[in-house]
């Protein structure tokens, strides 16, 4: 796991340098070390199948000339910004109606997560972005939003192999959200969700 891990964030890091923003260079590009965490938090908590079909993803990209980091800020515009996104929109790769039909519930399940994680944890959820995407401005992106356009860019098979561990953690009676955010927590070097928001919220 671990190598595949290091070898998407390696690539997702050279991929996110490149992006231009309209304002100039963001302050996360040049901050290699949050980067690195969140996105290995969120690819540990993935099977080593979606890894795997996922850095596929990127390595099919990157010898396309394409660049899915960049392309998931576009896809976002849609719904942020979207005189803007009208520009640019013939420049990204078309959504189908399959992919969006994947990308729906994928998106539904993680916000209902999220959500359940904020009333557990508030201190920690309200350390990140608005979950819903009517809380989405030009200047602000939502959780849902943002997880869309990222959802976007990744291949049907990659979003297929998604879908069925959503449905499948969802019976289980696990939460995608939770565990990403102990991973994240942990490399911070907490024990645990609890101690995190204790030790963040001042308890």
């Amino acid at each position: 796991m671990e190598q595949t891990v290091e070898q998407i964030v390696a690539l997702e890091w050279q991929m996110f340098d490149k992006v231009h923003n309209r304002g100039g260079r963001a302050a996360c590009q040049d901050d290699a070390r949050t980067f690195s965490i969140m996105r290995s938090s969120q690819l540990a908590a993935w099977t080593e199948e979606m890894r795997q079909s996922y850095w596929r993803d990127l390595q099919d990209a990157q010898a396309a000339g394409r660049n899915p980091l960049a392309e998931k800020y576009g896809y976002m515009m849609e719904r942020t910004n979207p005189q803007e996104y009208a520009q640019i929109r013939d420049q990204l790769p078309a959504r189908t109606p399959e992919k969006e039909a994947l990308i729906a519930p994928i998106c539904a399940a993680h916000v209902a997560w999220l959500e359940q994680m904020a009333e557990r944890y508030p201190t920690l959820a309200g350390r990140g972005r608005a979950i819903r995407r009517e809380q989405d401005s030009p200047v602000s992106t939502s959780f849902e939003t943002y997880l869309w356009g990222e959802l976007a860019t990744y291949s049907l098979q990659t979003l297929r192999l998604y879908a069925a561990y959503v449905a499948q953690l969802r019976e289980q009676g696990r939460n995608l959200n939770g565990e990403i955010l102990l991973n994240t927590v942990r490399q911070y070097g907490y024990a645990s969700l609890d101690e995190a928001e204790a030790r963040l919220s001042g308890r």
